[in-house]
């Protein structure tokens, strides 16, 4: 997914929000990666919910049961590996007006700091700044579902 992100007349436009430049006090970076210990939680409490499911329809049909709980446990496996192997996301961070908030999320990290090198160029000369900077691989914000506290560095559990 691509974003343009434009400075120009004093004003930074990401996706059709605008940010007049005089009004950002700081731009920096964040990086969110994949909770480990949450995605494990999540297996290990799962696990032991089909575990007591399996033992329970095991009384009943113990074969057919036995086969639906190993496929239901190499689906959980799957879904625990894939979340783990998932890749971190950055994402532009600025203060406006005592307002935190983050602006745009990519995959590439070099991404990013080319945005925030942009910004606070322009900053420094408002009125006559210009660029136009696509994000190729970009985030999409709704696919964060969490971030970590206030730190540079936060934990996430995305979507898809």
């Amino acid at each position: 997914m691509t974003a343009q992100v434009r400075i120009s007349e004093g004003v930074l436009w990401v996706k059709g929000e605008a940010y007049p430049l005089r009004n950002i006090s700081h731009v920096g970076n964040r990086r969110l990666i994949v909770d480990e210990g949450a995605a494990w939680k999540k297996f290990t409490l799962r696990t032991i919910g089909w575990l007591i499911l399996g033992v329970i329809s095991g009384a009943l049909t113990p074969i057919v049961a036995a086969i639906v709980f190993l496929v239901g446990e190499a689906l959980l496996i799957w879904r625990l590996i894939s979340t783990l192997q998932k890749p971190p996301i950055y994402g532009l961070v600025m203060n406006t007006s005592g307002t935190q908030l983050e602006a745009i999320w990519s995959a590439q990290q070099e991404e990013i700091q080319l945005l925030r090198y942009e910004i606070t160029k322009a900053i420094g000369n408002p009125d006559s700044a210009q660029a136009i900077i696509n994000v190729e691989h970009e985030v999409p914000s709704d696919l964060v579902q969490q971030f970590g506290t206030g730190t540079r560095e936060g934990r996430a559990q995305r979507f898809r």
